[in-house]
């Protein structure tokens, strides 16, 4: 018999989080999060996000055993800005058993009913900087940890639940070769002509100045993605805080023009490798793994890239992808591994028309009415 149990104590957090490094054991394209951040996310004095949404989380046992989690989050933000009153299932994971699925979601879709909520989508996080999608294709690559893994029977159980499409993100890998000459004179010709200013860092604290302002353009660049709602001041905080002891100045670069940012792009080198060594534990030796990944790095994954959409036609996510290739050669990178962009998003997927790549992996957001 399934029971089904809501995550209220410390140790239910722990049971919570733990699920996945059971299911995962031994896999060799699963990364496994920092298990104090994965903690923290479900803590409403430790992550700020829980000021402007609802959430829940359930855990599922059979036999004394943990074999399902599910958590259902109502972003209060983004439904004011759409109009909609739109829950999200998050954090899904489970055991090969229909059965268990169907508990799960039958518990997430009355609370999320309970509230008011018209229809569920997901799988979604509490912003657009927590993990989003169920990965569809290509289940046999690493993922980026700012990406996804799921075993292939998820889509079926929740497809068997009615669950249909909402939206695709698509994810791609580039060989990283010497830029052509021919392009490195267009972006000297864009530069000029725009009156552009491309900053490189060397320095944390030159780094730091710059995070907010990314943070703002990054609300700007969004605003009109889907399941986006714009970065609170302590949400900025919060992410800056986040990523700042494991960003490397020399993998960003800021377009200004007339003094103000315009458009930016943060690289990180994969960290993928080292956070399976790490186990989901930074200490006492996790660090180790994580340091030697920073500086020697071979693949290079794209956090993060912002543009003002005022000025998408200027060019500058070619500069972008450009004057950081140049920091990338110089440091052994030989490939690259992009975030998700939305399957439908065209000009984004010509930037990469000049490089030898593959588009390897697919996520997808399912809907369905309550």
């Amino acid at each position: 018999m399934i029971q089904i149990k809501e995550v209220k104590t410390g140790k239910d957090i722990k049971q919570f989080v733990e699920l996945p490094f059971k299911l995962y054991k031994g896999h060799p394209y699963w990364v496994p999060p920092v298990k104090k951040e994965e903690i923290n996310q479900l803590k409403a004095e430790a992550n700020p996000a829980f000021a402007f949404c609802d959430a829940r989380f359930w855990t599922a046992w059979e036999n004394g055993s943990c074999v399902g989690r599910i958590a259902a989050i109502i972003n209060q933000d983004y439904n004011k800005k759409t109009g909609r009153k739109m829950g999200r299932f998050s954090r899904f994971e489970v055991i090969d058993k229909q059965e268990v699925t169907d508990k799960l979601f039958e518990t997430a879709q009355n609370w999320l009913s309970e509230k008011g909520m018209e229809a569920i989508h997901g799988p979604l996080g509490f912003t657009n900087l927590d993990n989003q999608g169920l990965l569809i294709e290509g289940f046999d690559y690493l993922p980026s940890i700012a990406s996804v893994m799921h075993f292939p029977y998820y889509r079926k159980h929740i497809e068997k639940l009615g669950f249909e499409k909402e939206n695709d993100w698509v994810e791609f890998r580039l060989k990283i070769e010497a830029v052509p000459e021919k392009a490195l004179r267009l972006v000297e010709i864009i530069k000029k002509r725009n009156n552009l200013e491309v900053i490189h860092f060397r320095e944390k604290a030159e780094m730091k100045n710059y995070l907010k302002e990314v943070f703002h353009l990054l609300n700007k660049a969004f605003d009109e993605l889907p399941y986006v709602a714009p970065f609170s001041d302590d949400m900025i905080e919060y992410s800056a805080k986040k990523y700042m002891d494991v960003l490397k100045p020399k993998y960003i670069v800021v377009i200004k023009k007339d003094g103000v940012m315009v458009a930016f792009i943060v690289g990180l080198p994969s960290l993928s490798k080292a956070m399976q060594k790490a186990g989901g534990k930074l200490f006492p030796f996790g660090f180790l793994h994580v340091i030697k990944a920073l500086n020697n790095p071979e693949v290079m994954d794209l956090l993060l890239t912002g543009v003002d959409p005022h000025l998408q036609k200027m060019g500058l996510p070619a500069i972008l992808i450009s004057e950081l290739q140049k920091s990338m050669i110089e440091n052994g990178v030989k490939y690259v591994e992009t975030t998700g962009m939305f399957e439908d998003n065209l000009k984004g997927a010509t930037t990469w028309k000049n490089y030898d790549h593959i588009q390897h992996k697919r996520r997808r957001c399912f809907v369905k009415d309550l």
